[in-house]
């Protein structure tokens, strides 16, 4: 008999759940509650206040994000006692859960005491600088789920419980037309390299719509880097939300995907993906998992592979993009799997 099981999501601080904009992790959390309440789990996401969900919530104190909107600039260790309150929050009601699956890092791992075998954490960045390893070396027998092959190779194997793609929902975009335009969405950082996407459309001779908030760690890149290069066939437009978002991808020819960095997913590439928008991607990271090169898009390594790649973009068939989508990528495929490895989590108690 398959029952359903009793699901803890613990989701970060900074946003709410789902975000407003800006919060690729909160929205893939709160994605993931909302299919499982679908599927019949019994769900409870401890979440900020300012949280929306379906499930049972849970929530000590509104995000940082609602915190700043009250009181501007607050002390740098906010973020910190948040994370201490919720997860006071989470060990009082530990034993109420047949599993516990954790978004954030680091400190759940002790606060999950002698249970943390009944718990999967999901890393939703890389996972090959220090202070991860340091993590994963104190914490050897915590499963964690990788997010792509790619992200799990740097990953010990004793805590590997498994490999599981992200996913959306299937009727938050829908196929669009295309457009002679390409597009570009991701924080304007030197590790998505919008400044590269600009010339490649550029040498096409294509325009380009950006969005994207500039990264806060690191503003100057876009001062020097990205904002000289803007113009009228370049035009950055920010920060937009799903709506917005549609019509961005929807009406392009292609998404450029130019990143610098061992990316561990993309959800940007799936989102075009379900608008029918083949993907142009640099071969770096899950890249070659989720693009299906000649099929969904085309993964290339350079600029000029780039350009010539957007010169026979017309060959790839939008609607098998979307269908490709919709076979791989959603959001129910994604709750499907995740419950895959709660269940084989429980059943090592």
């Amino acid at each position: 008999m398959v029952y359903p099981l009793r699901i803890a999501q613990l989701a970060p601080v900074i946003y709410p759940t789902p975000p407003g904009g800006t919060g690729g992790t909160e929205r893939v959390v709160s994605d993931l509650t909302e299919a499982l309440v679908a599927m019949g789990h019994a769900v409870t996401l401890i979440a900020p206040s300012d949280s929306i969900t379906t499930a049972r919530h849970l929530f000590a104190h509104p995000s940082l994000r609602a915190l700043e909107a009250r009181h501007g600039r607050v002390a740098p260790g906010v973020p910190a006692a948040l994370e201490a309150a919720q997860l006071g929050l989470l060990q009082q009601h530990l034993a109420e859960f047949d599993i516990v699956h954790c978004h954030g890092e680091f400190a759940h791992a002790a606060v999950l005491g002698h249970r943390i075998g009944c718990s999967l954490t999901t890393v939703h960045w890389r996972l090959d600088e220090l202070d991860r390893q340091l993590f994963f070396r104190s914490f050897p027998t915590l499963p964690v789920a990788a997010i792509s092959a790619a992200q799990a190779r740097d990953l010990p194997s004793s805590n590997l419980a498994g490999v599981v793609h992200h996913g959306i929902p299937a009727e938050r975009f829908h196929m669009g037309p295309g457009g002679a335009g390409v597009a570009f969405i991701g924080r304007m950082t030197d590790q998505k390299r919008p400044d590269m996407a600009i010339r490649v459309a550029r040498a096409a001779g294509r325009p380009i719509r950006l969005a994207g908030g500039i990264d806060v760690g690191n503003p100057r890149y876009f001062d020097g880097a990205v904002a000289p290069l803007l113009g009228d066939d370049a035009v950055h437009v920010g920060e937009v939300d799903d709506r917005a978002k549609q019509g961005l991808l929807g009406d392009a020819a292609a998404l450029l995907f130019p990143i610098d960095w061992p990316e561990p997913f993309g959800l940007v590439m799936i989102e075009a993906m379900a608008c029918g928008t083949p993907v142009i991607a640099w071969d770096r990271g899950s890249v070659r998992e989720v693009v299906e090169d000649g099929v969904t898009g085309f993964i290339v390594s350079s600029e000029a592979e780039a350009v010539a790649a957007l010169a026979r973009i017309d060959s790839i068939d939008r609607t098998t993009v979307r269908r490709r989508f919709d076979e791989r990528f959603t959001a129910t495929r994604m709750a499907q799997d995740y419950v895959a490895l709660y269940r084989q989590q429980v059943a090592l108690r």
